[in-house]
């Protein structure tokens, strides 16, 4: 799909590239080569993009033109530089490293393993009584035939009016309910992309996306996202040069980073994307996740900023969201929130798919999400907790690991010492942990520097869970022959 980084924004992303400790002694030409491909590796700078001229950059960075020149021809020999005379220079990986985009790994339940490859809490007790009142409901509907393929109207309206109490007004006709937010995306993905047409995720991103996404043979390319998030002016950028036909996007606790969307960013997306002819993909599986603390916690849906569709006035945004985060991976209830016209044609692709949602499904739905807030918010106190057990026995234990604690989600994204997730990954089975490994969350075998650890196990789980990565990463370092390494190629070829 292509697209410009200008010489300011790589400037940015390269922040002080020459006082890396790895770097200060090699040559400034090798330095720099150095922290392009540690952008290019850990997904922040994206694939297929035409670098800034060398003079460009190099006022950019207070350099000589020479140095910019070495560095660009040291990144072609290592082949993460693909070059044309009179085109530009391309940013690319070396043969053998990319991978393509897989699924979730499925739950794990063998004894005695601790399994953080899938971040998703327990169901909550008010699950039961939801499930007996929905049995009560059920005669009303039997009559009938059985198929809304739009779901049904009681649900649509109380989705509805959870959005219209998020600052954001909503009709009934404007939600479609689907079996949960993956099969909300498919549907999307269904109605507006073709075979080849290119699409833009963040890096990294929720892998079932990916997955979705390469199933319908899309083109992807990503924004990465940086310690802070997003880099607005670049997202923006890219928007508006490469025109994708889609973005799909996760501002509320991003997966898998736990990155919070600014309000600027937010009111900016949506006409920026209507001016380069985009439908924006909001994903809000974790909107209902924050985890600002107890003295927040009153105050704390009001401390959230409004949601992106909130500055649509174009029909561009397409919000997704359902009920496996808040409450439980078992509730394959999600919805889709847009313009009346578009749930409409989103319902015919549907009934070519799976008719309708499961009755009885919709109204324990229905029926759970009448306790209102107090479900989550009692989860709140336990999540904090068990997010703060976490990073702390990372820091005891990996200290050198970088790890930023989220504000909300159910997952950390730490960034190793050394590109060697897959391999720490292959390396944990031996020692009774399975985790998920970056490469995961991202394309083309970026993010070797990441992994991902969900927080919603019991805190002794987890504290023993690092004991034993710990132990697992201490075996990489004595592998003689490197054959940890060696047998990941499994993984990424």
């Amino acid at each position: 799909m292509g697209g410009l980084v200008r010489g300011g924004q790589l400037a940015r992303l390269l922040g002080e590239w020459h006082a890396l400790p790895a770097r200060r002694r090699s040559p400034d030409y090798l330095a720099l080569a150095g922290a392009v491909r540690g952008l290019l590796t850990d997904g922040r700078l994206a694939l297929g993009v035409r670098l800034p001229a060398e003079r460009e950059l190099a006022e950019s960075l207070g350099i000589s033109r020479t140095t910019v020149s070495a560095a660009y021809r040291e990144l072609r020999d290592s082949g993460h530089l693909s070059s044309r005379r009179g085109s530009g220079s391309w940013t690319t990986l070396p043969e053998g490293l990319r991978v393509g985009a897989s699924g979730l790994w499925g739950p794990y339940d063998e004894p005695g393993v601790i399994d953080l490859s899938c971040a998703a809490p327990p169901a909550p007790p008010e699950l039961v009584d939801a499930a007996r009142d929905a049995v009560e409901d059920l005669p009303a509907y039997l009559g009938k035939v059985g198929y809304w393929p739009c779901g049904l109207d009681v649900l649509r309206e109380v989705v509805a009016e959870r959005y219209t109490r998020r600052g954001l007004p909503t009709r009934p006709e404007q939600i479609l309910i689907t079996n949960g937010t993956q099969h909300a995306l498919d549907l999307v993905i269904r109605l507006t992309v073709h075979p080849g047409a290119p699409v833009l995720t963040e890096s990294p991103t929720y892998p079932g996306a990916l997955a979705a996404l390469s199933g319908a043979r899309a083109r992807i390319a990503t924004h990465g996202l940086g310690h802070h998030g997003w880099d607005g002016e670049l997202l923006l950028d890219t928007l508006r040069q490469t025109r994708p036909r889609l973005a799909y996007l996760v501002p509320e606790f991003q997966n898998p980073t736990g990155h919070l969307m600014p309000l600027k960013l937010r009111e900016q997306l949506p006409a920026v994307a209507h001016s380069a002819g985009v439908d924006l993909v909001v994903d809000e599986s974790f909107v209902d996740m924050h985890l600002f603390g107890a003295e927040a916690d009153a105050a704390g849906d009001a401390a959230m900023p409004p949601p992106v569709a909130a500055f649509d006035r174009h029909s561009r945004v397409l919000t997704i969201g359902g009920l496996s985060k808040p409450y439980w991976g078992g509730m394959r209830i999600g919805w889709i929130r847009a313009a009346a016209p578009i749930v409409q044609r989103l319902a015919a692709v549907r009934v070519g798919v799976d008719m309708a949602s499961p009755v009885l499904d919709q109204l324990v739905a229905v029926r759970l999400l009448a306790y209102g807030p107090s479900v989550v918010d009692a989860r709140r106190p336990g999540l904090i907790s068990r997010r703060d057990t976490l990073v702390r026995a990372l820091a005891d234990r990996l200290p050198e690991w970088r790890v930023s604690v989220p504000q909300g989600g159910l997952t950390l994204w730490a960034e190793l010492d050394a590109p060697v997730s897959s391999a720490l990954a292959r390396a944990a089975e031996a020692h009774g942990v399975r985790l998920a490994p970056g490469p995961r969350f991202g394309v083309d075998g970026t993010l070797e520097r990441f992994l991902r650890l969900p927080f919603t196990l019991p805190e002794a789980d987890l504290v023993d869970a690092v004991e034993r990565i710990a132990a697992a990463r201490f075996d990489l370092d004595r592998a003689p022959d490197r054959s940890l390494y060696a047998g990941d190629q499994a993984l990424i070829a």
